[in-house]
């Protein structure tokens, strides 16, 4: 039964990590609002090596339509704006002396359902992860009682236990998109 649990366990977490990569995932999307978090999957090719923007700088974000990028190497300016003028945040950043402004123009309505559309994308691409998480440790459960590891009422007690943990990482993403979904109608 222990190995049960911890195939268990291995499960559940694995299927945390999806909900943390969605949620990373929605963060990068876009709404009307500025957030710093938009800027986390921005690469810039510093000297060579492609660094996050984060690990370069500091973000604020003074008003709803604006971010402020200020990197610690002022000499990487350059840099970093051409790194979030190429990214998909679709918006044109000016250097202000130490520090680069980016402003966000108001989404129009087809924009809105564009992001939408990349929302649930993001949010089936979860949950497939899950349903494939779930697929394994059945298939692992199967053949520990198929081996005599586990006896049978073991493993459909720990079945059942995984369809509810996967029922319940599904439901956590079907909140995180309907919440981005809100978010993005948010006018």
């Amino acid at each position: 039964m222990s190995d049960l649990n911890a195939l268990l366990a291995d499960a559940n977490t694995k299927m945390t990590k999806a909900i943390e990569v969605a949620k990373d995932d929605f963060g990068a999307i876009r709404t009307g609002r500025a957030h710093p978090s938009m800027f986390a999957k921005i690469m810039v090719d510093y000297y060579g090596s492609f660094t996050p923007l984060a690990s370069l700088a500091t973000i604020q974000v003074p008003e709803n339509r604006m971010a402020l990028v200020s990197p610690f190497d002022k000499g990487a300016i350059a840099l970093v704006e051409k790194a979030i003028r190429e990214s998909d945040l679709g918006v044109n950043p000016q250097t202000d002396g130490g520090v680069i402004r980016v402003n966000f123009p108001q989404l129009t309505e087809e924009r809105r359902k564009d992001y939408i559309k990349v929302a649930r994308n993001k949010a089936e691409d979860s949950r497939i992860s899950i349903r494939n998480i779930r697929r394994t440790a059945k298939e692992a459960m199967e053949k520990m009682e198929k081996d005599g590891d586990a006896g049978k009422d073991d493993v459909a007690r720990a079945e059942k236990d995984l369809e509810k943990t996967t029922s319940d990482h599904v439901a956590k993403i079907d909140d995180l998109l309907k919440h981005k979904e809100a978010e993005l109608l948010e006018v």
